[in-house]
């Protein structure tokens, strides 16, 4: 008798899990403002070509996936066969994007853009949701002025390290005293 209440709460939760929406849809900035993610740049991205972040520019995007996200930094390949399934993107800085000039400089690139994954991963191999969003945090301030990173949204941080968007918002208002308020 336990177990089949037990398996229908199960069911339930399982089945109302998902939303019906993108988070792409519903996303408004900590300032209040709605706000589009990359149209422009998104076509850019979408149309098979490959592009280079400036690496002579504090910029980067973080590519939207379906259910993640990733940032590609100054120096990363963008666009091409790798993005066709981003969603949104969103600059960071004053971006700017350069096709490259030849083979050596699109092979460079790629290397790059992996160079930022495997930085990423690092980060998500922390066990601690609390310790992955001050890192990812830590490591965006160290790039961007702090005020830049302050205007992210957090369901950005969220999607890039693996946590839910209410996590980056408490150690957002809470800071390092994060770590001490929470055990898991």
């Amino acid at each position: 008798m336990d177990s089949e209440k037990r398996r229908r709460y199960q069911t339930a939760m399982v089945s109302t899990y998902y939303p019906d929406r993108s988070f792409l849809d519903y996303i408004v900035m900590p300032d209040g403002a709605e706000r589009s993610y990359g149209s422009d740049i998104l076509k850019k991205l979408l149309s098979g070509k490959v592009f280079v972040i400036n690496s002579r520019k504090r910029n980067g995007l973080i590519l939207f996936k379906q259910y993640h996200a990733e940032f590609a930094g100054p120096g990363a390949a963008v666009g091409g066969d790798y993005d066709r399934d981003c969603q949104g993107a969103l600059p960071i800085g004053n971006l700017s994007l350069l096709p490259p000039e030849t083979n050596e400089e699109r092979q460079k690139a790629y290397l790059i853009r992996r160079q930022w994954i495997r930085l990423i991963k690092q980060i998500t191999e922390n066990q601690l949701p609390q310790q992955r969003v001050q890192k990812i945090l830590d490591q965006f301030e160290q790039y961007f002025p702090p005020e830049v990173v302050a205007l992210l949204p957090d369901e950005a941080f969220a999607l890039l390290v693996g946590v839910l968007p209410q996590t980056v918002a408490v150690v957002r208002r809470l800071g390092s005293e994060v770590n001490h308020r929470f055990y898991y």
